[in-house]
């Protein structure tokens, strides 16, 4: 109970000097929400969109999963999370740009490149991650023999590739990008470094910015 005491507390001191004094802010998010853009990020506590782009209340549309992975568009009656969450962004919320953010040290793409760890279990976790397993066969044909690390890093950012190709497989999200009005990006963040490094279709490599 203490960590959630202590969670609560922080709630208490948002509401306080943040909240009420910054009325400008929040006043008009009572009426609907009209962000720009729809960030994809990982569940894993140490990346926290909000923190890392310094954002604002209202201005990101974020959908955080294990290994921030987007499925291909699949029309079988099933719980689609993250495909309602690209619906309602793209489609209602008109949203101009789409950024998958990826990261170092990623549990969900260590569990795809060598299974579950200390027995866990594997029953939701090994099916999800597996839709990047074009990026996993993709790195150990190309770094084959390389040490576990380099092609973990490797999987990483190719997963990032992978679920920028599933977006086009959503109509919708193809044909907003067709015509000029939505813009997909590829990011990844070194937690050791705190680097962003963003991909660039032209040179086919992820570049550091700043």
């Amino acid at each position: 109970m203490k960590d959630i005491a202590h969670f609560i507390a922080g709630f208490q001191r948002f509401r306080e000097h943040y909240f009420d004094q910054e009325e400008h802010l929040f006043a008009p998010l009572q009426d609907g929400q009209h962000p720009k853009v729809l960030l994809i990020g990982c569940s894993d506590s140490r990346v926290d969109p909000a923190l890392l782009t310094g954002c604002a209340p209202g201005e990101l549309f974020v959908v955080r999963n294990v290994a921030n992975l987007v499925p291909p568009c699949e029309n079988e009656i099933r719980h689609h999370g993250v495909s309602a969450a690209l619906e309602y962004a793209v489609c209602h919320l008109l949203v101009e740009h789409i950024v998958i953010l990826g990261h170092s040290g990623c549990g969900g793409i260590n569990a795809l490149m060598h299974g579950i760890a200390n027995g866990g279990s594997a029953e939701f976790i090994g099916p999800w991650v597996s839709i990047a397993e074009r990026a996993r066969s993709r790195v150990l044909a190309e770094l084959a023999g390389k040490e576990p690390e380099k092609q973990d890093r490797a999987c990483e950012q190719a997963a990032i590739l992978v679920s920028l190709e599933n977006l086009l497989t959503f109509p919708w999200i193809r044909e907003r990008v067709e015509a000029g009005n939505l813009w997909l990006h590829g990011w990844y963040f070194d937690i050791a470094t705190g680097q962003l490094l963003c991909y660039n279709p032209q040179a086919a490599a992820f570049e550091p910015q700043g």
